[in-house]
């Protein structure tokens, strides 16, 4: 099986932003590839945050992973601090890391401009330790959106440099691009972002996940319920792809365009099928938060497997920089 790697931030709760945008994708993948699932907690460091809360916050992250329906029989989930690889290896690629093509990185330039009183290396150095995250695993497919394929092009050309340079080591990881369309936030402008405050935390009561979407923005020619609307212009009716069979889709799409259902008709509707997904997700978080040896017993099995394939990897590309030493 091709080998593939995915990571995710632990930056609190999940929202359905990244349930719909990559954990569900993570889901379906386990069944067609060898899976390494990974909480990133050293990416996590480049921005400020409270030590005390970090642990939580990575073992909060795996457990919605697991509720979303990731198997750990079936997928390798681990926190990335667990495999100090990680880190030795992104120092090994920051030698061939071209420094212009790192200057050019989009997502540090917004991250600077964002926060300029951190403008730290780690941030610049962000996509280096992402592709020693892939290269680690050998991982050939990578689950990306298109905001993260810059990144993914410069672990393919760091691949080509390192191979260069040391001998043929690393395999050159291709993108899986997703097909999942663009979901933004409940104000129907930006990406959905807790920083931004227009998300849906999986783990929200009913009420607040409808007072949210009762509010949340669509098509803005639909000024009055009588207004006929461009369902494609509504982040409300792209949500309903993913919670509402095609019959109600259908209907949908219909009302919307003869001005024949509201928009609070089409909310409860979608609510109805978000509400099944999230009740289920937090019946299985709660039943692991109760357990937590065997969230515990997960992870560290998740880890010693990681640590396993990491170690081999070095070991060889240790080898081909010169510094393998004799085993006493």
């Amino acid at each position: 099986m091709e080998i593939v790697f995915s990571g995710i931030q632990p930056s609190g709760e999940l929202h359905l932003g990244n349930y719909l945008g990559a954990v569900r994708n993570w889901v379906a993948l386990q069944d067609q590839y060898r899976c390494f699932y990974c909480v990133v907690d050293y990416h996590a460091i480049t921005q400020p945050y409270e030590p005390a809360e970090m642990a939580s916050r990575a073992r909060n992250m795996a457990v919605d992973i697991l509720a979303c329906g990731v198997d750990p029989d079936r997928a390798t989930l681990f926190v990335q601090s667990e495999v100090p690889e990680h880190t030795e290896l992104a120092w090994v690629l920051s030698s061939v890391a071209p420094q212009g093509e790192l200057e050019r990185m989009t997502q540090f330039k917004d991250k600077a401009a964002h926060n300029p009183h951190n403008i730290n290396l780690g941030l610049f150095a962000y996509p280096v330790l992402q592709a020693a995250d892939i290269l680690l695993y050998g991982a050939t497919r990578v689950p990306v959106g298109e905001d993260q394929r810059q990144h993914l092009e410069l672990a393919r050309e760091i691949v080509r440099r390192f191979n260069a340079r040391f001998g043929e080591t690393f395999a050159e990881p291709m993108p899986l691009f997703s097909t999942t369309p663009k979901i933004l936030g409940l104000d129907g402008q930006a990406k959905m972002s807790k920083s931004l405050g227009n998300t849906i935390a999986l783990r929200e009561p009913e009420n607040v996940v409808w007072d949210k979407l009762r509010t949340a923005a669509t098509d803005p020619a639909r000024v009055k319920r009588t207004d006929p609307g461009t369902p494609e212009k509504c982040n409300v009716y792209t949500l309903h792809k993913f919670f509402s069979d095609a019959e109600k889709q259908a209907y949908v799409h219909t009302g919307c365009t003869t001005a024949g259902i509201g928009c609070i008709e089409c909310k409860k509707m979608l609510f109805e099928g978000v509400k099944v997904d999230l009740s289920r997700i937090r019946a299985r978080g709660d039943a692991l938060r109760a357990d937590p040896a065997r969230v515990d017993a997960i992870l560290a099995r998740g880890a010693a497997e990681a640590r396993q394939v990491a170690g081999q990897t070095m070991a060889r590309v240790r080898s081909r920089l010169g510094l393998h030493a004799a085993k006493a």
